[in-house]
């Protein structure tokens, strides 16, 4: 346990130490907000507000999952997630850096992320259908074991490149994606220290998984120092924020959720424990649906969903506050089904 919490003490320290001299650089490069134009009109106040600031936690995840993760085996478990992390943040940090170089909303096209996520997300559930560690295997807690066989990559995909999107679509709102992340990660750090109990022996007629203990001790490590990622960041990021996180970072956290996912070897459990980013993505499709085959008329007043809360007149605090809470007792419900 001492690994983890000095794991998410060192990444939120170093995202703190790195931010005074990190933002300002931003600024000196006039790397800002560039705010949609059919966003909410309260937003268009936060244009030119530095963004890509999720190179910050990135950094203090990497460093933070190295110094504490068990060596030997963190090379089949906190590398590669930290590689989906990396990877899909670069794809975001592309995206942003086009966005504020040419002074507009729009970075990559349409079908250049969706090539990009549809090969990374194919590498990662390759990787994991061909690891002796994770395998075709899944368990879903209520359900019991689910053998997909070749079907876990396409799958596996689905659920990364929805999970990466998710995390981008949530990302409205100052705080509310790094202030969600945080309760996600620290409850994936818990289920982890949960399944390395079970490797341990701690538990009788418990052979749910198939990775071992330690393997399960680094993945706990990568979760917390993600979660201390996001709690240094929450300083400069809470309301009124100083620093966005970009893509770069939305992708980024988008990367490691997938990664926690994928180990977990329990993807349903998202459904529950990530409902708020869940719920971004699914007012988005129920948006665009009924505007198409409704002839113009939506269900929100405006997606995603924290948006339509904004223009009913809760302030932006209140939205994300009520999202945590909400992600907190989704979580603690999650975690009720192992415990």
């Amino acid at each position: 346990m001492q690994k983890m919490i000095f794991a998410f003490i060192t990444a939120a320290a170093a995202v703190m130490l790195i931010s005074p001299l990190f933002i300002p650089m931003l600024r000196r490069l006039k790397y800002g907000q560039v705010e949609r134009a059919e966003g909410p009109h309260a937003h268009s106040a936060k244009e030119g507000t530095p963004t890509m600031g999720g190179i910050m936690f990135i950094i203090a995840i990497i460093i933070a999952a190295a110094a504490f993760s068990i060596y030997g085996i963190a090379f089949d478990f906190s590398v590669p997630a930290v590689l989906i992390m990396l990877a899909f943040g670069l794809v975001g940090f592309l995206d942003d850096f086009i966005k504020v170089q040419r002074k507009r909303n729009l970075g990559l096209r349409a079908y250049q992320k969706i090539i990009a996520q549809l090969l990374l997300s194919f590498a990662a559930a390759y990787y994991a259908y061909r690891s002796s560690f994770i395998g075709s295997t899944l368990y879903d807690p209520i359900f019991g074991s689910i053998e997909l066989g070749g079907w876990y990559i396409p799958f596996t995909m689905f659920m990364i490149i929805a999970v990466v999107n998710s995390a981008n679509l949530t990302d409205g709102l100052d705080g509310l994606l790094s202030g969600v992340s945080l309760i996600y990660s620290i409850a994936m750090g818990v289920l982890f220290l949960y399944f390395a109990k079970v490797f341990d022996g701690s538990f009788i007629n418990e052979p749910r998984f198939i990775a071992n203990r330690d393997g399960m001790l680094c993945m706990s490590v990568f979760a917390f120092a993600v979660a201390g990622g996001c709690l240094g960041f929450l300083k400069s990021n809470s309301y009124p924020a100083k620093v966005f996180m970009g893509d770069t970072g939305s992708m980024a956290l988008g990367g490691a959720m997938s990664a926690m996912v994928i180990y977990s070897r329990s993807p349903f459990l998202f459904l529950l424990m990530g409902v708020c980013i869940v719920a971004s993505a699914v007012s988005v499709v129920l948006q665009v649906g009924s505007f198409k085959l409704r002839h113009g008329k939506r269900i929100f007043k405006m997606a995603p969903l924290h948006h339509h809360f904004e223009l009913l007149g809760y302030p932006e605090t209140k939205v994300v506050s009520g999202y945590m809470i909400v992600t907190a007792l989704a979580c603690v419900a999650a975690l009720a089904l192992f415990l």
